[in-house]
């Protein structure tokens, strides 16, 4: 087995899938809180893991399917099993289907990335909702939304199902979403709002100790269904091709 530097990256993504992993287990055993924790070191992770292969120059395919897998794993099954676990069980074979929606289309939604990656530079949009963010909307929801008690508890699956479904839409349409680079000045210059908002929803999340993360992360899915609609009755769109990670599609969901 010859080592090389590509072992640094490759073990930051081992590092999140183990998270994950972790965040089964957890699941299984009723803690959601802690896999939750799990699910958002995975994410980190997942950061840490490009930006490390791109400092040590190593980036490559086995890299990116790799990272896919792993993803798959903690940000696909993990928020599926959550789901599952802490209510859509209630609906019998129904709520696994239902519950399953997350991890299907977000596979379906690593394999396109896959497919359509052309280069590993950074760019401003991903075409769909990455899962890590819908991991983390879908999470952020069951473990610190939903005990606040804002809908009703009679309404709860109900309204679980319908961001369940948004979420699994979200992902494997060809809605264009902002990706979130390193932070950098030169990221502040040219996209300030973007810097500010970002900023904002981190520490507005830190100070609510997890509340706000999925109002911020809404914000997020909806922001990018809006300026889709825009888009369509715009005459020319306020972003290009080239700056997609993936080729667009005509039909955003085919």
């Amino acid at each position: 087995m010859r080592i090389t530097r590509s072992i640094i990256p490759n073990l930051f993504t081992l590092a999140n899938l183990f998270s994950g992993f972790t965040a089964i287990i957890h699941i299984s055993d009723g803690n959601y809180d802690r896999a939750a924790i799990c699910i958002f070191i995975a994410g980190i992770f997942d950061a840490l893991d490009g930006m490390m292969a791109r400092l040590t120059k190593s980036t490559s395919e086995l890299g990116v399917e790799l990272d896919s897998l792993c993803d798959a794993v903690s940000f696909g099954l993990a928020p599926s099993f959550m789901l599952y676990k802490s209510m859509m069980y209630e609906w019998n074979s129904t709520g696994v289907l239902i519950a399953s929606l997350p991890v299907l289309a977000g596979v379906y939604r690593l394999a396109r990335f896959n497919v359509q990656l052309k280069g590993f530079e950074d760019k401003l949009f991903f075409s769909g909702m990455p899962i890590p963010a819908s991991a983390v909307t879908l999470v952020s929801y069951i473990v610190f939304f939903l005990p606040l008690h804002i809908i009703p508890d009679r309404f709860n699956v109900i309204s679980t199902t319908l961001i369940i479904v948004i979420v699994s839409l979200a992902m494997i349409s060809t809605i264009k979403y902002d990706n979130l680079p390193r932070p950098s000045i030169n990221l502040l210059k040219s996209r300030p709002i973007f810097s500010l908002l970002v900023c904002s929803g981190f520490i507005g999340s830190l100070l609510s100790k997890g509340v706000l993360i999925f109002p911020s992360m809404l914000f997020y899915l909806v922001v990018g269904g809006i300026r889709y609609i825009h888009s369509i009755f715009s005459e020319k769109s306020t972003y290009h091709e080239s700056d997609t990670l993936e080729d667009p599609d005509e039909n955003p969901f085919d």
